[in-house]
């Protein structure tokens, strides 16, 4: 989605940024693991694929994107590539074109003061549960299981006292132009 492709997150243990054709050969390597594959529910790609993927993500107007950085390793050295720093990624997508208030989203990101987002869902795999325990911790209740997919649907409805929670979480998180290392 391009409109984070010029936003870096800055929080105290982690950095988000826009997901690059500079990171794909990193996730490339980390989806050729088959308990990564088995979690995320995910085929594994060439790396040709994957850069498809990566412009795919970066230019559809339904998904929201970010690698994770270590946030120490990032800013320990400004000579640092941002590859060497990943952690992981989070992803939004925007499920529901009849409720654009809606995003399916991996990991909580800043979605409610930049998207109008009110709700989340999550889905996740019925076996994962240490994804499932992380969003539980994030208020995430359980809504409905497939059994076909063997997968169990967490959903967050953005109430006042929950917008207030999430924005006392991530207060110490600034947003910064991408490109910006201090």
């Amino acid at each position: 989605m391009r409109l984070n492709q010029n936003i870096l997150l800055l929080g105290k243990k982690v950095v988000l940024v826009p997901y690059t054709a500079e990171h794909v050969p990193r996730y490339h390597e980390w989806m050729k693991s088959e308990e990564l594959q088995r979690l995320t529910a995910s085929e594994p790609l060439t790396l040709e694929q994957e850069y498809a993927m990566q412009r795919s993500w970066r230019e559809d107007a339904d998904k929201c994107t970010f690698i994770v950085l270590d946030a120490e390793r990032w800013q320990a050295q400004p000579d640092t590539t941002e590859e060497s720093c990943m952690a992981g990624d989070v992803n939004l997508f925007l499920t529901d074109l009849g409720d654009p208030s809606l995003g399916e989203v991996e990991v909580m990101i800043a979605g409610v003061t930049k998207l109008g987002l009110t709700k989340f869902e999550a889905k996740i795999g019925q076996e994962n549960e240490p994804s499932l325990r992380m969003f539980q911790k994030l208020h995430f209740e359980q809504v409905a299981v497939s059994s076909v997919f063997q997968e169990v649907t967490l959903r967050l409805m953005m109430s006042e006292p929950e917008r207030q929670w999430l924005l006392e979480q991530t207060s110490h998180v600034e947003e910064k132009p991408y490109g910006a290392r201090s």
